[in-house]
């Protein structure tokens, strides 16, 4: 059988594609450069975010890293057992669950801020500073309430 080429010079069109190539590559890069911690580049977003506005719900979380609260839940399974965060209920509304970051979380968090910022340097180096600035601005519109509107408005345009 002759070795066929997945690409042969075609790229897909696709933003959602290239988005999750992208992503897919960039976070391969980060988690290697994270490996010495055990953390995963989710995990660690995880643990930042909690670091930045904890106590958080399940629910607040999830929105906050534009996660599915499912996903959310078993991702931060591996980080409970670990000892890296704390779920309890929440004593003000008892169907909720709240999620702090735990002593040992904070000083895991704080472990991987040379790791991470090694890959900050790296993404930097190979995509330069400018770019990555304007990156980061685009993204912040692409998961912006503003950009679904406009993308939700299109696709009932197209129904019509």
């Amino acid at each position: 059988m002759a070795d066929r080429k997945v690409n042969a010079g075609k790229e897909s069109r696709c933003n959602c594609t290239a988005l999750r190539k992208a992503t897919r590559r960039v976070s391969q890069l980060y988690d290697t450069a994270l490996a010495p911690s055990g953390l995963k580049t989710t995990q660690r977003a995880i643990l930042a975010q909690l670091g930045r506005s904890e106590p958080a719900t399940v629910g607040q979380l999830a929105a906050a890293l534009v996660m599915d609260a499912g996903a959310l839940a078993h991702t931060l399974k591996p980080l409970e057992r670990d000892g890296l965060v704390v779920v309890a209920v929440d004593p003000d509304d008892r169907r909720n669950r709240l999620i702090c970051l735990t002593r040992h979380g904070r000083a895991k968090l704080a472990e991987t801020d040379a790791l991470w910022a090694k890959a900050q340097a790296g993404f930097e180096a190979g995509f330069g500073r400018v770019k990555s600035d304007s990156l980061r601005e685009a993204l912040q519109f692409l998961v912006s309430n503003r950009f679904v509107s406009a993308f939700e408005k299109t696709l009932e345009k197209a129904k019509a």
